[in-house]
């Protein structure tokens, strides 16, 4: 018989998700991804779940309601291997996530990345590479968090909109400009 998969797809902001022809919230380069990969390995997929908008560096897993759910389905004995598109979609987490990872393992459950392979826990090297990949991902976050913030001081020093609100004694107006995302861009006059 078939192993039994569950697949878990997270992105951390809503400008990430694409919308199927229900408008329905998707994620779908992770979810083809996902689906071919067990296909290849002659897996059965029987549930997938997606986070949007949650970040995994800032959402304890204690409250990411989905991975809650996964995890409850895990003690029922529901499906035999967690499938990710990365590790890093897991949690970004260094101190969380590879206890995380590991408490799937201890409950019999396969933890697979399309991209990483099997994260196993035979060895003390295993939990050292284990550890050792989510510290990696919670120091590309603190990365990302510190070249956003430095962009976006970037755009006050020069006088840009950053978004939002306009500031008070301006307002927004539609430029006539189109973007690659074919949105009119709006000037702050």
């Amino acid at each position: 018989m078939a192993e039994r998969v569950y697949c878990l797809y997270r992105v951390s902001t809503a400008k990430q998700v694409d919308h199927d022809e229900q408008n329905q919230a998707d994620i779908p380069m992770q979810r083809k991804a996902c689906r071919e990969f067990a296909e290849r390995m002659g897996w059965t997929i029987v549930r997938e779940e997606q986070e949007t908008g949650v970040s995994g560096y800032k959402v304890s897993a204690a409250d990411r309601d989905k991975l809650q759910l996964i995890k409850e389905h895990a003690e029922k004995g529901k499906f035999d291997i967690l499938l990710v598109f990365m590790f890093d979609r897991l949690g970004r987490k260094s101190d969380e996530t590879p206890f995380v990872v590991e408490w799937f393992a201890k409950k019999g459950i396969k933890v697979w990345s399309v991209n990483e392979g099997e994260q196993r826990f035979e060895s003390h090297t295993d939990r050292l590479t284990n550890y050792i990949r989510f510290w990696q991902a919670d120091g590309e976050s603190q990365k990302t968090s510190i070249r956003t913030k430095t962009a976006l001081g970037q755009m006050v020093q020069e006088g840009r909109f950053r978004g939002g609100t306009p500031p008070y004694g301006y307002h927004l107006e539609k430029s006539g400009i189109i973007n690659k995302r074919k949105h009119e861009v709006n000037k702050l006059t």
